[in-house]
């Protein structure tokens, strides 16, 4: 079964951001794929920004990325950028990192002037981490995620669309290259 790791890079536990994970992540295990996460904001700070390769979450968070299929970077966006502390958990990737894994990028930002920081801000440095195959990616807008009293998150129409049919493109390209694989093909 192919698996797939979540990157949160939001430091706020409580962030809307969760409610575009919440959304992609329904849909994958719906679809029976196995979902882990990486909440970068949990990860030992002293170890994380010190690169300290012999720390044992670091370690136990590279190998749930290098196991992984497919790879979702989530980030609200603060200053035309993701965050900087998914750039320093990114900067612990090996090179090839992300040498063939499918990609998907979540972003969540104040203002849809943000739209062009998955392209300018994130795809580079995937690209360098040896991603070949990222996915458009959703952007999304604070005033299109509201939170609920239960703890829960109610998405806009559109936005829950979008990450519908984001999720179904990964999950498609996870079943071609499972076929492809196992040289079976696949049919349409």
């Amino acid at each position: 079964m192919s698996q797939i790791v979540i990157i949160s890079g939001s430091p706020t536990p409580g962030s809307r951001l969760n409610g575009l994970i919440q959304r992609v992540e329904n849909n994958w295990k719906e679809k029976g794929f196995e979902v882990g996460h990486i909440r970068v904001a949990e990860l030992p700070a002293e170890a994380l920004l010190h690169a300290n390769f012999k720390d044992e979450t670091i370690l136990a968070a590279l190998a749930q990325v290098e196991a992984a299929d497919a790879v979702v970077i989530a980030s609200p966006v603060y200053k035309a950028s993701y965050t900087g502390i998914l750039k320093a958990f990114l900067d612990l990737l090996p090179q090839t990192g992300l040498k063939g894994k499918i990609t998907l990028p979540l972003f969540i930002g104040g203002t849809i002037a943000h739209l062009l920081s998955l392209d300018y801000a994130l795809k580079p440095v995937l690209s360098v981490l040896g991603s070949r195959n990222i996915l458009g990616g959703v952007f999304a807008i604070d005033q299109w995620v509201q939170r609920l009293d239960n703890g829960g998150f109610e998405l806009s129409e559109e936005l829950g669309e979008r990450l519908d049919r984001a999720s179904e493109e990964l999950a498609e390209e996870l079943v071609w290259l499972g076929a492809r694989a196992k040289g079976t093909g696949v049919n349409a």
